[in-house]
C-alpha cells in the first residue's frame, strides 16, 4: 500500500512525446511540467495534478490500492478532454511498476502500459506506451522524468 508514497510532494517535470503515434514517428516533443501528489483515503491512495503551462493545460492523475487484489488502480483525466480515461492496474516488484489497461485511440482498440521506474527519494521516471496488436509489440509515446523541487 506504500508503492506511490515516493511521490508525496512536488516535483518539476520534463516531458517527451511522441507527437504523432503509431505511424512508426521518431518526432518527439519536448515541454515541461510541474507536479504535486498527495495521499487519500488514509494512504490507501493519493491524487496527483500536474500543470502543463506552455501548453495551457493540466492532468490529473488518482490511484487506488485494491487491499484484496494487492494492486493498483490508475486513472488519468485531462483538462484538454475533461474525460476520466479506462483505469491501468498493476503492482510494483523489484523496484519497478507495470500497470495494464485497456483502451481506444482514434475509435479503436489498443492496450496501455505504464512503467515506473528509476525510482529515488529525488527522481522518478514514468513511460506510458500502447499497442494495437494485442501487446505483441509496444509503442513508447510519453516518457516523464521527475525531479524533487
Amino acid at each position: 500500500m506504500n508503492d506511490f508514497d515516493f511521490l508525496i510532494g512536488s516535483w518539476n517535470v520534463t516531458n517527451r512525446r511522441l507527437s504523432t503515434l503509431f505511424a512508426g514517428s521518431d518526432q518527439w516533443e519536448n515541454f515541461a511540467g510541474t507536479s504535486t501528489c498527495w495521499p487519500v483515503l488514509d494512504g490507501g491512495g493519493n491524487t496527483e495534478e500536474i500543470v502543463f503551462e506552455s501548453l495551457g493545460s493540466r492532468g490529473l492523475t488518482l490511484r487506488l490500492f485494491d487491499v484484496e487484489r494487492k494492486e493498483w488502480s490508475i486513472y488519468w483525466a485531462s483538462s484538454r478532454t475533461g474525460l476520466l480515461y479506462p483505469p491501468v492496474v498493476g503492482t510494483f516488484a523489484d523496484g519497478r511498476g507495470d500497470f495494464y489497461g485497456d483502451d481506444t485511440h482514434d475509435g479503436k482498440p489498443i492496450k496501455a502500459h505504464f512503467i515506473w521506474s528509476d525510482i529515488t527519494a529525488s527522481s522518478a521516471r514514468w513511460e506510458q506506451e500502447f499497442s494495437i496488436d494485442d501487446g505483441r509489440t509496444w509503442e513508447s509515446n510519453w516518457v516523464m522524468t521527475y525531479s524533487r523541487t
